[in-house]
């Protein structure tokens, strides 16, 4: 089984590629005894993406290596936090959150549009297969639920529900970076 790296210490995530790309070993650069720190200093998730798993896969002399970059943008704060999604705010996930809140105080649900964007790469030394995912939403008022991380408390969905009120297996059919593996794994399979 070709063994496939993921830039990531995250044990969701690990789980989440694990799980989609059957056929593959997935293990994380922990799991090989790597510490490799990439500044993600590009314009889009895809790029941030790219480059991470670019050098890691270098580094690891072309070895499959998998990296993702995601966060969110709210539509009325044009695209804010974008790629500065875990940087711009000192703080917790929690201080993150309601400083969002307050930035969209007084401003109605149909202007408080966010798109969670995740944005997939995998390298191979010089080749570089990507996907991206969105999954489309709206800034709630006050943070609700406790079975997430991120933003999921305050990501609220077409039914009302925010990510952090639903169960595992329901946010997992709406993950932006569930399908985003997914549509990863078909390039993969098909070779493209």
């Amino acid at each position: 089984m070709e063994e496939i790296v993921i830039a990531s210490g995250n044990k969701g995530k690990i789980k989440e590629a694990q799980e989609i790309l059957t056929g593959y070993k997935v293990v994380s650069i922990k799991d090989i005894g790597i510490d490799i720190d990439v500044e993600e200093d590009k314009e889009t998730f895809e790029e941030n993406a790219i480059k991470k798993a670019s050098e890691i896969s270098k580094y690891l002399n072309g070895k499959k290596c998998i990296s993702d970059d995601s966060g969110i943008e709210v539509e009325y704060l044009n695209g804010f936090p974008g790629v500065f999604t875990k940087r711009w705010h000192a703080g917790t996930d929690r201080d993150r959150n309601l400083e969002i809140i307050k930035r969209l105080e007084g401003v109605p649900k149909e202007k408080r549009k966010v798109k969670w964007i995740s944005a997939i790469a995998i390298a191979e030394g010089e080749r570089v297969i990507t996907a991206v995912a969105t999954l489309e939403g709206y800034i709630s008022e006050t943070p609700r639920g406790n079975n997430g991380f991120g933003f999921d408390e305050i990501f609220e969905l077409e039914n009302g529900k925010t990510r952090a009120e639903l169960s595992d297996e329901e946010k997992l059919k709406v993950s932006a970076r569930k399908n985003a593996f997914e549509i990863l794994k078909n390039k993969l399979d098909n070779k493209i």
